[in-house]
């Protein structure tokens, strides 16, 4: 306590009780992928002579643009060629920062996804891979995916389909005759994508195509959308930036049968190709309406995450009703911030959220345990996926 000696006005600088959250970054992506080792001739050349060093195989990279890939993996070649894709599409789209993990063999994709577990900024993550892998092989990978994220509990899997179809049999199956789509997850921590995209062929000579798994595109465009309108905004309704066309067109009387079961389908509209779904693997008859949407499997792993970088300082802090105030001011403050965003719904911030922590959710037996606890309600906005106008005859005033 400041002892005062002389009469006066004094100012005393005192700890603040507001600890403000911070939102944490949603869109750095980690991509696993085949690249073949390639030969030192082959890299791109440094400016004071020689060449890059290609980077190491199951040895993650940051990177935060298209020229840094291309100097720790290499230009567009045979080698690399659906990982660069893949990366070129992710910063061309509006991706800023993402990671990498090359592999060799299919066999070492599992180790690769393990790896992205210690790296705490990634959000997305995707394993674009070539059309010869089996689909078999795709779809044990893109479950080891999903069940990475759902065991982070703060990332998504964005999920390509098989690039052909056998006999073009556009219907969901659980098997390689039909569309094979993932299993659902009833907390919707993946997304699934069809068709492939076609986008230039940089190998080739001017003009040709080739077809491309599409979710480094796709990463890209929750990246713009969370910078342009936040996490909230499905990634949908978005154009692909660099696709040409599609490996298959989808109707919409074919989509009314893919996207109830979470098949997010990509489609040529006007001249332009667009991301026209925005459904989870919850998306199914085993999974859980409460998280069909991407956008809010992804709002939700945001609030989770920055209230729990944001209120590390309040462990081994004294367990009373001072504490339980300062927890409610700081995670109030937090939440009201994301409901001007636009991000939950309600006319007032009373009505987007509820914190509750008190002597109700803290009673002597929890606090025995040496545990505070927190109770938090969010009403979250929806996308509005069915647009509807409802129209009639009308014979005009006094008719």
């Amino acid at each position: 306590m400041t002892v005062y000696l002389a009469p006066g006005v004094y100012v005393d600088e005192v700890p603040s009780a507001v600890k403000p959250i911070a939102g944490v970054g949603t869109s750095t992506a980690g991509f696993v992928g085949l690249s073949a080792d390639i030969a030192a001739e082959n890299m791109p050349a440094k400016p004071g002579g020689g060449h890059y060093a290609q980077a190491a195989a199951l040895d993650p990279e940051p990177l935060n643009s298209w020229e840094e890939f291309k100097q720790k993996y290499g230009d567009f070649q045979t080698a690399n060629q659906y990982l660069a894709h893949a990366v070129y599409g992710f910063f061309n789209n509006g991706g800023t920062r993402c990671w990498v993990n090359r592999v060799t063999s299919l066999d070492d994709v599992d180790d690769a996804i393990e790896q992205f577990e210690s790296i705490d900024e990634i959000a997305i993550v995707a394993a674009p891979l070539p059309p010869d892998t089996s689909q078999s092989a795709l779809n044990a990978i893109q479950d080891k995916l999903v069940s990475h994220c759902h065991n982070m509990e703060d990332r998504t899997a964005i999920l390509d389909s098989a690039r052909d179809i056998t006999g073009d049999n556009l219907v969901i199956s659980t098997d390689d005759t039909g569309i094979w789509r993932p299993a659902a997850n009833p907390k919707g921590y993946g997304a699934f994508y069809f068709p492939w995209i076609q986008v230039a062929d940089p190998l080739k000579p001017a003009g040709t195509r080739v077809a491309v798994p599409p979710s480094g595109h796709l990463a890209g465009i929750y990246a713009r959308s969370d910078a342009q309108r936040g996490v909230h905004k499905a990634p949908a309704n978005e154009v692909i930036l660099g696709a040409l066309g599609v490996r298959y067109r989808v109707s919409k009387i074919l989509q009314g049968s893919l996207n109830p079961r979470g098949v997010n389908c990509i489609r040529p509209f006007e001249g332009t190709i667009k991301v026209w779904g925005a459904r989870s693997l919850a998306s199914d008859p085993a999974g859980d309406p409460e998280w069909q949407y991407v956008n809010v499997r992804r709002l939700f792993n945001f609030l989770r995450e920055s209230i729990d970088q944001g209120t590390q300082w309040v462990v081994f802090e004294p367990n009373s009703p001072e504490l339980w105030a300062k927890i409610r001011r700081n995670i109030t403050a937090f939440l009201t911030t994301v409901w001007a965003s636009g991000a939950l719904f309600g006319n007032t911030a009373a009505e987007a959220f509820y914190v509750r922590c008190d002597e109700t959710t803290n009673p002597p037996e929890v606090r025995e345990l040496g545990q505070v606890v927190t109770e938090i309600g969010v009403a979250v906005v929806k996308p509005a996926e069915f647009v509807v106008f409802r129209v009639s005859q009308w014979s005009g005033p006094g008719g």
